[in-house]
C-alpha cells in the first residue's frame, strides 16, 4: 500500500510540474489573452488589479515574490508599468526574468504605436510617454499582434507545447477576427461623432472608428483640471458638437460630469480593461461591453 500510495504521489508532482509554465502578467488583459493561448499549460498571475490606475502602481512584497518565481513576466511596455516593475524585477533575484532573457516579454514589441513624441520631454508636460501612447490594447488589430508575441515566446520557453501555442493562437486569432467584423459594423454608423475624453486612454479605439477627439478632461496627462480648463473644454464642446464624454471607470467622475451636464450630453462610464466590469470577462466580453456601450451612448 504504502508503495502504491508513493507512486501515486510522485505521478500528481510530477505532472503538475511538467504541466505548468508559471507566467506573471502586469495586466488583467495581457492575463487574460496569455490564458487563451496557454490555457492548461500555464499558470497565470495578475501584478496590477482592473479598477487599479496602472499608472499609479507601487511594487509589493507579494508582487516581488511572484516575480521570483515565474518562468516568464508579460508587460504592457512603453514605459507603463515604468514605476514599479524595475523595481519588481530587480528585486525577484529571478535570472529568467531579468532584461534580455526569454523570461522578459515587453508586449509592445510588435504593435503600431500612436502619438509618439516628436520633441524632447519634461515633466512640465504631465505624464507623457515619449515612446508613444501605451494604451494599445483598445485596437484589437495590436492585442492579435500582442496574442502572437505571447505564443510565440511560450513557444520557445516550453518547447515540448510549442504546437500546441501555435494551435491555440490560431483559434484566438479566428475568433478575434470574427468578433472585429462584428465590432467594426457595430462601430460604423459613429464615425464622425465627436467626444471628450478623461485621459489619452481611449485613443486608439477612437481611432480605429473614425470617433474625433475635441478636447480631455486632464488639461495634461495625469494633472487634475483646473475650473478654467474644464469651462474652455464645455465651450468647444459646445462648438464642436461632441456627443458624449468617455471616461475610464477608475477616474473620479465629478469633473467629466460637470462638462457633460453643461454640454447636455451623457457622460459613460467605461472600462478598459479585463474585469473592469462583471460583463468583461476576457478580452473580447471587453471589447463587446465597451463597443455596444460607445454605440448606445453616441447613438
Amino acid at each position: 500500500m504504502r508503495f502504491i500510495y508513493a507512486l501515486l504521489m510522485l505521478s500528481i508532482f510530477s505532472t503538475a510540474s511538467f504541466a505548468e509554465v508559471n507566467v506573471v502578467a502586469t495586466l488583467p488583459w495581457i492575463g487574460s489573452v496569455a490564458k487563451e493561448i496557454g490555457k492548461e499549460k500555464i499558470n497565470v498571475a495578475v501584478l496590477v488589479k482592473s479598477g487599479q490606475d496602472p499608472h499609479f502602481v507601487e511594487a509589493k512584497p507579494s508582487m516581488i515574490v511572484a516575480a521570483k518565481n515565474a518562468d516568464i513576466i508579460m508587460y504592457n511596455g512603453l514605459e507603463l508599468e515604468i514605476g514599479y516593475l524595475p523595481l519588481i524585477i530587480t528585486s525577484s533575484r529571478n535570472p529568467k526574468i531579468q532584461p534580455g532573457q526569454k523570461g522578459n516579454l515587453d508586449c509592445s514589441i510588435s504593435v503600431n504605436v500612436i502619438e509618439m513624441a516628436k520633441t524632447d520631454l519634461d515633466r512640465s508636460m504631465g505624464d507623457v510617454h515619449a515612446s508613444g501612447n501605451p494604451h494599445y490594447h483598445l485596437s484589437p488589430d495590436n492585442v492579435l499582434k500582442a496574442a502572437k508575441t505571447i505564443s510565440e515566446r511560450l513557444s520557445s520557453i516550453d518547447g515540448g507545447n510549442s504546437d500546441f501555442y501555435r494551435s491555440r493562437f490560431d483559434i484566438f486569432e479566428k475568433g478575434l477576427r470574427e468578433k472585429m467584423k462584428e465590432w467594426d459594423e457595430r462601430m460604423a454608423p459613429l464615425k464622425g461623432k465627436k467626444v471628450i475624453l478623461y485621459h489619452r486612454d481611449m485613443n486608439y479605439l477612437m481611432e480605429r472608428y473614425g470617433i474625433g477627439v475635441v478636447g480631455y478632461i486632464e488639461p495634461k496627462p495625469g494633472i487634475p483640471p483646473t475650473p478654467k480648463h474644464l469651462q474652455s473644454l464645455i465651450e468647444a464642446g459646445k462648438r464642436e458638437g461632441v456627443s458624449a464624454v468617455l471616461v475610464n471607470t477608475y477616474f473620479e467622475r465629478r469633473s467629466p460630469s460637470f462638462v457633460a451636464d453643461k454640454i447636455g450630453v451623457k457622460m459613460l462610464m467605461l472600462p478598459i480593461d479585463v474585469f473592469g466590469v462583471p460583463e468583461a470577462r476576457d478580452y473580447i466580453s471587453l471589447m463587446d461591453y465597451v463597443t455596444n456601450a460607445v454605440k448606445e451612448g453616441l447613438r
